[in-house]
Order: C-alpha cells, then structure tokens, then sequence
C-alpha cells in the first residue's frame, strides 16, 4: 500500500532527525508549516527547551494583508534572526521538519540568513 502524504513526511522527518540536534550553542531551527500559516523556533534538544520562536500569526507579520504565503515566511524568516540576533544565537542548525526545500520552506531559510543566521 502507498504511503499518504503525511507518512511519507514522518518518515523524512525522522530521517533528518536522526542526524540534526541542537544545543544551546546552535540551536535547531525547526519549521513546520499549516496551509495556512508557517511556524518556525529554535529549539535546544539537550534541555528540551524552545529558546525564540516566531510564526505568521504575530501581530508585526499579520498586520501586512494582502501579501503571499512565500513573503509572509520571508518576513517571519527576518523576524526569527532578529529575535536570535537579540538572544545573542548567531549560528543554528536547519531543520526542514520533512517539508521539501522550496517554496516557503525556501523564502524563509533564505530570509533569516539575510537577517544574520548562520546555517
């Protein structure tokens, strides 16, 4: 039987996660993505702990109508570095969370190292 979307994204998902960790000093950005929305925060894995995060749901993010999907994860891409930037988090470790590599996913990657993040 075929796997549904869904499984198939599980099973990246856990692929990548095998490899990617973070810690206090590289922390693990983790994207997730809704139809509607994207999510992004970095995550310390060896606490357990959220450190910044940041989504299109924030005021400064939802205020701008009108715009794309793909220039709304750019503008969370380049709140996510200002809000680490603040934090002192310079460098994290990218994790796609089993979405492929273009599109939002993409804008916003591109977008936070704009804003500074080293990945």
């Amino acid at each position: 039987m075929a796997l549904t979307k869904l499984n198939r994204r599980l099973r990246i998902k856990w692929r990548i996660r095998k490899v990617v960790s973070g810690s206090p000093e590289k922390p693990r950005m983790s994207v997730y993505r809704s139809n509607a929305q994207i999510y992004v925060q970095l995550v310390d894995d060896l606490s357990g702990t959220t450190l910044v995060s940041a989504s299109s749901l924030i005021k400064e993010v939802a205020e701008h109508k009108g715009v794309t999907k793909i220039e709304q994860a750019k503008l969370v891409g380049k709140l996510i570095a200002a809000r680490s930037l603040e934090k002192g988090i310079t460098t994290v470790v990218f994790d796609r969370n089993g979405y492929l590599y273009h599109g939002r996913v993409k804008s916003l990657a591109d977008a936070a190292r704009e804003g500074g993040l080293k990945f």
